[in-house]
């Protein structure tokens, strides 16, 4: 089974998505046999998390058993979460909505997860303001019993290590590989250094080509053990019955 944690669905104003679609996902998902993602629509992400937050569960519900939800929340404008029964959990993108990650206006969100048994996917980015890997540090030390993905484990190749080394320290604080900038060497060396089951594969779809970003992970130098955690094991542990739930869903279309 591979699991992809970090994906999207629909357009972004200044980055070029060649196909914004569900279907298109799809159609590569087939074609590399990844069993289910995890999407936020890109409307969510920007400026209308509920409109954004009700397509992304509209294109789960046209494709059952592919698609999780994460459920974006604005801490500027605030608007219920649903937990609908194809959330998978929560997204953040601190620098999107210029709000640092251990804000206090995202303790309602941490709150929302821990009731719900939750986990939450928030961008990070060595060196933000808003998102560096020293706030997921913060959140995760204030909330142990949430499970936290750091988007892009940093982003940037010269926090990889620190961002590893930083998820060692946090039993719940989990690395999420997707980004243009690392490779499949930096994922052995992520397992590596902050071990196998605090990995989770992600490919940023469809800002980023979903075939270069699965080909670095089956390409990486792990052992077999180590890439089925990263490619499905980990985030299945995870997410538990919502898993549980997406997978329900795609037998029960079957004749």
């Amino acid at each position: 089974m591979i699991l992809d944690a970090h994906g999207h669905i629909g357009r972004w104003p200044d980055f070029l998505i060649p196909d914004p679609t569900a279907e298109g996902l799809v159609r590569h998902m087939d074609r590399l046999g990844i069993t289910a993602m995890g999407v936020s629509h890109l409307l969510a992400v920007g400026p209308d998390a509920g409109t954004g937050n009700r397509l992304a569960a509209e294109a789960a519900a046209a494709h059952p058993g592919r698609f999780g939800v994460w459920e974006v929340a604005n801490p500027h404008h605030r608007h219920p979460l649903t937990g609908g029964p194809a959330v998978w959990g929560i997204k953040l993108h601190p620098d999107v909505h210029l709000c640092a990650l251990d804000d206090p206006r995202y303790d309602h969100v941490w709150e929302y997860a821990r009731e719900h048994g939750m986990p939450v996917l928030s961008h990070g980015q060595t060196g933000s303001p808003w998102s560096d890997p020293s706030r997921f540090a913060a959140v995760a030390a204030r909330h142990p019993g949430v499970p936290l993905l750091m988007g892009h484990s940093g982003l940037e190749p010269d926090g990889f290590a620190r961002a590893a080394a930083i998820a060692a320290d946090h039993p719940a604080l989990y690395l999420e590989t997707c980004g243009s900038k690392i490779t499949g060497r930096w994922i052995a060396r992520l397992v590596a250094l902050a071990g196998a089951d605090r990995v989770v594969y992600g490919s940023d779809a469809c800002f980023l080509d979903l075939r270069a970003g699965y080909g670095k992970l089956a390409l990486a130098p792990l052992d077999d053990e180590a890439r089925a955690l990263v490619a499905g094991g980990n985030l299945a542990r995870i997410l538990g019955p919502a898993l549980g739930r997406t997978l329900t869903a795609s037998r029960g279309t079957r004749p």
